[in-house]
C-alpha cells in the first residue's frame, strides 16, 4: 500500500474514532466520515469494502494507537496464575477510561447498528479470550476455586470485568481507576482463586 493510501486509510480510521465517541455511535454514516475526512463517500470503499470493516478496523486502529499489545504482554508476563489474574484486572482497569468513549458509542448504538455490533463482539470476544487465558492457567496449575468449570469462570469473569461493570462502578457510583482495580482483583481473587492453596 503506497504511503498516500496509507495517510488516506488512518485520516479515514480517524475520523470514525473522532465521530463514534462525539456522535456516541448513533447516526454516524459514511458521508459525514467522508465529509470529516475530507474525501468522497466512494473513497471509503477504496480502503474498506463495508461500513462494518471500517467500524472494526477503527476499534482495532484505536488499539494500536494506545498500544495495546504492548500492554498485553506486559500482564502476560506474571510469574503464576494468580498473579496473572491480578495482572489482567490492572492491565484492563487501566485500559477502559481510555476507550470508554469508543466502546460507550458501540454499546449505545449496538442493538440498532449491525456494524456497531460485529465491532463490539469483536472487542468483547477479546476481553472474554483474556479472561479464557488467565482461568486455563489458573486450572493448568489446579489453582481455580472448586465447583468452577473453566467456561463458567470464563464467563462469569468476563462479566466481572466487563465494560458495565466498569461503567457502574466509576461512573454512575463514581470510584476512582485504583478503587476499582483494587477490589476488582479482591472480588476475582475470592471468586477464582482455590482458598486451600499451599
Amino acid at each position: 500500500m503506497s504511503s498516500k493510501k496509507l495517510q488516506t486509510r488512518d485520516r479515514i480510521l480517524e475520523e470514525t474514532r473522532k465521530l463514534m465517541i462525539s456522535n456516541r455511535g448513533t447516526g454516524v454514516k459514511m458521508a459525514d466520515i467522508a465529509k470529516a475526512a475530507g474525501i468522497s463517500r466512494q473513497a471509503i470503499y477504496l480502503h474498506f469494502e463495508s461500513r462494518t470493516e471500517l467500524l472494526v478496523a477503527a476499534v482495532h486502529y484505536q488499539d494500536e494507537l494506545l498500544k495495546l499489545a504492548d500492554r498485553v504482554a506486559k500482564f502476560r508476563r506474571a510469574k503464576d496464575s494468580v498473579a496473572l489474574l491480578d495482572s489482567f484486572i490492572e492491565f484492563w482497569g487501566n485500559y477502559v477510561p481510555e476507550i470508554y468513549g469508543i466502546a460507550k458509542a458501540l454499546m449505545v448504538s449496538r442493538n440498532t447498528d449491525a456494524a456497531a455490533e460485529v465491532a463490539w463482539k469483536d472487542r468483547m470476544d477479546s476481553v472474554r479470550d483474556g479472561c479464557k487465558e488467565v482461568v486455563d492457567a489458573l486450572n493448568k496449575e489446579r489453582c481455580l476455586g472448586i465447583g468452577w468449570t473453566k467456561r463458567r469462570a470464563t464467563e462469569m469473569l468476563a462479566t466481572i470485568v466487563s465494560i458495565e461493570s466498569w461503567e457502574r462502578l466509576t461512573i454512575e457510583r463514581g470510584w476512582s481507576t485504583r478503587e476499582y482495580i483494587k477490589y476488582t482483583k479482591r472480588v476475582a481473587n475470592l471468586a477464582f482463586v482455590e482458598a486451600d492453596m499451599d
